[in-house]
């Protein structure tokens, strides 16, 4: 039950965002609304508020913003050719489908800064938790609980600035400035180069000194635009990721067998719920970031495939023809429903057999 209701607060939330963005983007470029649905299938209910119908409908995977003309085959008065998003500039029409993805971007950067401002930046602290037995760290005497203060005279204020120094040395010797108790201890060491693997499971060399984190934290307090520039920096980060994890699917590097559907979201997000509710904010932060890069996809029915209609139409300036974009829409239609039978599939796998 817990993660049935998690699921569906968190679609909810994601969903919402998202259209509001189409939604209040058109408002302010002067676009008419009829309706705004959270959901998509029969209506539950709903109220009518002005000309926009706003109402939350059966199936709890989407939703959708219906506005005046949208299509260039829509009936129109001569009266509603002012509010039909067809009419408008192709600038306009951009900026309107545009606004779901960036919204549920902007919903991730928010929820990253609040919590950057409120809590810190937790930092993995420079601190040997363990030393590998014959790596250098071993030979040239590094001892747990020893702290790496600084690297060549570069102060090393976190692991990840230190695994950087270690790994642009290309094995050549380092200078490191250690606190040890009380003590501080100047000592010389070269990284050797290992083989290993990266995020994707690919084989890489890499250069190590052969020490594994404490894994303790300190807090690092953030004014605003320290935490709004941080929370710009994590957002890109899970992007490019996201992307390189495309990349590397298609390049059959990565498995496909690791995308998941809604049962594994539902999975998720219970399990982030029952761990307390900024694990649960953390989620919705990340799933948001994942919804709006993948409907930038260039994919007919996505949003992405409308923004390459209309980038096509501004460089030539005339509107792709209604049978290409109809067609068009078909193959999208049939890729995303055997990409959901697909991750459905995945899904039921992991819950029979893992």
């Amino acid at each position: 039950m817990t993660s049935l209701i998690s699921f569906v607060v968190v679609l909810g939330i994601l969903i919402f965002i998202h259209e509001f963005g189409h939604f209040i983007v058109a408002k302010l470029l002067g676009v008419g609304v009829e309706k705004f649905s959270l959901g998509f299938g029969p209506k539950l209910f709903g109220k009518q508020i002005g000309m926009t119908e706003y109402r939350v409908s059966a199936i709890p995977l989407g939703g959708y913003v219906k506005m005046v003309g949208e299509s260039l085959e829509a009936e129109i008065t001569e009266e509603e050719k002012a509010l039909s998003f067809s009419h408008k500039s192709v600038g306009r029409r951009i900026l309107i489908v545009a606004a779901g993805p960036v919204f549920n971007l902007i919903l991730a950067i928010v929820i990253f800064a609040s919590f950057f401002m409120i809590s810190g930046l937790p930092v993995l602290l420079p601190e040997i938790g363990a030393v590998q037995e014959g790596r250098p760290a071993e030979k040239v005497g590094l001892q747990p609980n020893d702290l790496i203060a600084a690297i060549d005279e570069k102060q090393v204020e976190n692991w990840e600035d230190m695994a950087a120094l270690i790994k642009g040395s290309k094995g050549g010797s380092l200078h490191l400035e250690v606190h040890r108790a009380e003590k501080i201890i100047y000592m010389d060491i070269v990284p050797e180069l290992v083989a290993s693997h990266n995020l994707f499971g690919e084989d890489i060399d890499r250069y190590v000194i052969g020490i594994t984190p404490s894994g303790r934290f300190e807090t690092k307090d953030l004014n605003p635009f320290q935490a709004v520039g941080e929370s710009l920096y994590r957002v890109w980060e899970i992007s490019r990721l996201t992307y390189l994890s495309i990349v590397k699917m298609i390049q059959g590097k990565l498995s496909a067998k690791t995308l998941g559907g809604p049962i594994m979201i539902a999975q998720m997000a219970g399990h982030q719920a029952e761990a307390g509710v900024v694990n649960l904010i953390f989620f919705i932060a990340f799933l948001s970031i994942q919804l709006g890069l993948l409907n930038l996809l260039p994919i007919p029915v996505l949003d992405g495939g409308h923004l390459l209609f209309f980038f096509i139409e501004a460089v030539t300036r005339k509107p792709v023809s209604v049978k290409i974009r109809e067609a068009a829409q078909r193959v999208g239609l049939v890729i995303l429903g055997l990409l959901m039978m697909y991750v459905i599939y995945n899904d039921i796998m992991r819950v029979l057999f893992e």
